[in-house]
């Protein structure tokens, strides 16, 4: 497990490790999955379009795994969930780009929820998913903590789901 310094600034922290990866370890390299953003006070579940199916950029190859294992959990816990395009605002963006396979979870930011995004997930349509993003608010305290647990278990069944070999 890592944990990135310098997101908010410019990525620096897993641009300074990918960049620090010789080619071995590169391909040595499962899967990152990427959490940012897991407990969005009125937040929507969304995974990542590993394949590009919905957004028309795909991450490298076994990222269509990742977004397929992600949405797995939500389904067998009847849990909605939709995708999110990987649009280049977070950490995963220096394994893809190094080619490593990426997918996570995000729960929203200063987009507003749609009346479609409130049926689906509860909480309230055009309000704004994270109104303490980047702001003195942005505590504990600011969080969903039911969203929090489910976009945990989905974390952690993709973890199981890689450690015992079972991506597919």
């Amino acid at each position: 497990f890592a944990f990135w310094g310098g997101e908010e600034d410019g990525l620096y922290g897993s641009q300074h490790y990918v960049d620090e990866l010789s080619q071995a370890e590169i391909g040595q390299t499962a899967a990152n999955l990427n959490v940012d953003m897991a407990a969005s006070p009125n937040g929507v579940r969304s995974v990542h379009d590993g394949d590009g199916s919905d957004f028309g950029h795909a991450g490298p190859a076994g990222s269509k795994a990742i977004e397929d294992i992600l949405f797995r959990y939500f389904q067998e816990n009847a849990l909605p969930a939709e995708s999110t395009p990987f649009d280049g605002g977070s950490d995963y963006d220096a394994f893809l780009s190094a080619g490593i396979p990426g997918g996570g979870l995000f729960t929203g930011d200063v987009g507003r929820k749609t009346q479609a995004q409130a049926q689906s997930f509860g909480g309230t349509a055009g309000k704004v998913l994270d109104p303490c993003y980047h702001e003195a608010c942005d505590t504990i305290a600011n969080t969903n903590q039911e969203l929090l647990q489910e976009m945990s278990g989905a974390l952690a069944y993709a973890t199981v789901a890689y450690a015992m070999g079972r991506q597919s």
